[in-house]
């Protein structure tokens, strides 16, 4: 659950005087990235689409740390750079970069609408692409930061009526490598995080779906499905000096599913 990370008795937190920008950061793993990331000692500009992300805001504000709410819709081309911007004018600069925001359309890849299809690689790789680009930019002038994209578990499987969700990951995963190795010697750390089947929105249709929530349950070595704060803790490492020396790699969080 949020709120499961404590620094009490650490000389500073591992995060202390950083600055992070989370996309979707409103609910689900974004809104618990965000609050992790908080804890660990970090000022946050928490995204959000439709939906305010004011909650988690106030979160991060209790944890004693500034927080700034953003909202733009990131199928709109320029809403990346007017994020980055905004996280500047505010904070001075941006040190870490979590691109969590995403979407799933299901439907047999037979009939699956070209609109969504659009939607879904607008907003799960083509945003990821431009938000990485703007604020590694100011990372590179600066030769330090962190960028975290959430890629899936589909970026190594295709899924079941998921075509272009799978597709938007599975691109996920290799943007993060080939941006990590043009600047890994520029001090600029790129990742991914790979969460296995969590309790969100994008998974609402399979959690209510009798026979594949038993059937992917019954996968999970870890026995139970995975909450948005159990992917909290991989952010902060990912964020932090601890992993300094990892690059373009993709950090599977999913209970044991891939081990399987």
């Amino acid at each position: 659950m949020v709120g499961a990370i404590s620094y009490v008795g650490f000389r500073s937190p591992p995060l202390a005087e950083q600055v992070a920008l989370v996309t979707g950061a409103s609910t689900g793993i974004g809104a618990a990235i965000a609050t992790a990331l908080a804890e660990a000692g970090a000022d946050v500009a928490c995204h959000g689409n439709s939906r305010s992300p004011d909650a988690t805001c106030d979160q991060v504000r209790k944890l004693g740390r500034r927080a700034l709410a953003l909202q733009g819709d990131l199928r709109t081309r320029s809403t990346a750079a007017a994020l980055v911007q905004g996280t500047i004018e505010t904070f001075g600069r941006v040190d870490l970069l979590v691109n969590n925001a995403g979407l799933i359309r299901r439907a047999p890849a037979a009939s699956v609408p070209e609109a969504d299809w659009d939607t879904v690689l607008e907003v799960n790789l083509s945003s990821v692409f431009r938000l990485a680009q703007v604020a590694g930019a100011h990372m590179l002038e600066r030769r330090r930061g962190k960028i975290v994209n959430i890629a899936s578990l589909l970026s190594f499987q295709g899924g079941v009526n998921v075509a272009a969700y799978a597709a938007s990951k599975g691109g996920v995963a290799q943007l993060t490598k080939a941006l990590s190795n043009e600047w890994a010697s520029k001090g600029v750390n790129v990742n991914a995080i790979a969460p296995g089947y969590v309790r969100t929105d994008n998974t609402q249709a399979l959690q209510d779906d009798p026979t594949r929530s038993r059937q992917i349950l019954e996968r999970i070595p870890a026995g139970r499905w995975g909450e948005p704060a159990d992917i909290a803790g991989a952010a902060v490492f990912l964020c932090s000096r601890a992993s300094d020396y990892v690059h373009g790699h993709v950090l599977v969080v999913d209970g044991g599913w891939m081990g399987r």
